[in-house]
């Protein structure tokens, strides 16, 4: 007779131990994983590539390239911007654009000098207002324009340029953040003095506030390019972004190409996070470089 057979059944099988310090350490392993991703969201800048085809572009532009840095708020990537910069670098832009909230605290100044110098160094580059500039004192607003353009950054001050290409022109223009002074010239009154003084020619816009797009579509502008929205800070499969100006959700126009009417809206989803709450992340909604090239329609 066996031994089981005299105690009269089967041994159970010992339970193993389990181990708390293993669990820990899984723990401890995906937190620090959730947490790279959760900073790669937030700070894992891509360069993201439209083609934006345009009705009345003219054909000497056609397969211009803009490279388009909004909403920086102050962050560098790199040192002295250096990873940015070198981002710009290969895609050999025709042209810069930087559509507003560049930074957020007048300690941020001192970013300015290498990223200015190194982007003029690319290409044309160009400047417009958002509204963190506006929410700093005016003389802050005054000495970043002033240092832009030592640096070979043109501000455009409710301003446009004429560009040329290939023996054609278009129209550049920029507006202020109506953050700013009350009597700053409105975009309508822009478009009016462009048309008197160059009438028929294309015009690209470049206004930081996504969300005002039916106003520069009546004004009667061609192309827009806007920053602003950060994407709506949280993207959803089929949805868009989820959070808009004044905590809005589902709000309009937050990432890439839009139309309405003869006027097309470009949107970049910007490269910083800033301190407001609820706006100090993104989800699903990397920063973005974003490179336009302008196709004839």
């Amino acid at each position: 007779m066996t031994t089981t057979e005299r105690s009269g059944g089967s041994r159970r099988p010992r339970r193993k131990r389990r181990h708390p310090l293993r669990w820990l350490a899984g723990l401890a392993v995906a937190a620090l994983g959730g947490w790279a991703w959760f900073q790669w969201q937030c700070w894992g800048v891509s360069a993201t590539h439209t083609d934006a085809v345009l009705t009345g572009l003219p054909g000497g532009f056609d397969g211009y390239k803009i490279v388009q840095l909004s909403d920086l708020h102050g962050h560098e990537y790199g040192e002295g911007s250096g990873d940015l910069l070198a981002m710009v670098a290969r895609e050999s832009p025709d042209l810069i654009v930087l559509t507003g909230d560049l930074i957020d605290q007048k300690g941020q100044l001192e970013m300015i000098p290498p990223l200015a110098q190194g982007l003029s160094a690319i290409a044309p580059a160009y400047y417009i207002t958002g509204n963190h500039e506006w929410a700093l004192k005016k003389d802050t607003v005054a000495a970043l324009k002033s240092l832009l353009a030592q640096c070979g950054v043109t501000p455009l001050t409710n301003q446009y340029e004429i560009l040329e290409r290939d023996g054609e022109r278009m129209v550049l223009a920029g507006v202020e953040d109506p953050n700013g002074y009350a009597d700053h010239t409105t975009p309508q009154e822009l478009y009016a003095r462009i048309q008197e003084e160059a009438p028929g020619l294309f015009t690209l816009l470049l206004a930081h506030r996504n969300d005002r797009f039916e106003e520069y579509a009546a004004a009667g502008y061609d192309f827009i390019m806007s920053g602003h929205g950060h994407g709506g800070i949280v993207r959803l499969p089929f949805v868009g972004g989820l959070v808009g100006t004044g905590r809005r959700f589902f709000p309009d126009w937050t990432s890439g190409l839009y139309t309405l009417g003869d006027s097309t809206l470009f949107v970049s989803r910007g490269l910083g996070n800033n301190t407001v709450p609820f706006q100090g992340f993104r989800l699903f909604n990397r920063p973005e470089l974003a490179v336009v090239t302008l196709r004839r329609g």
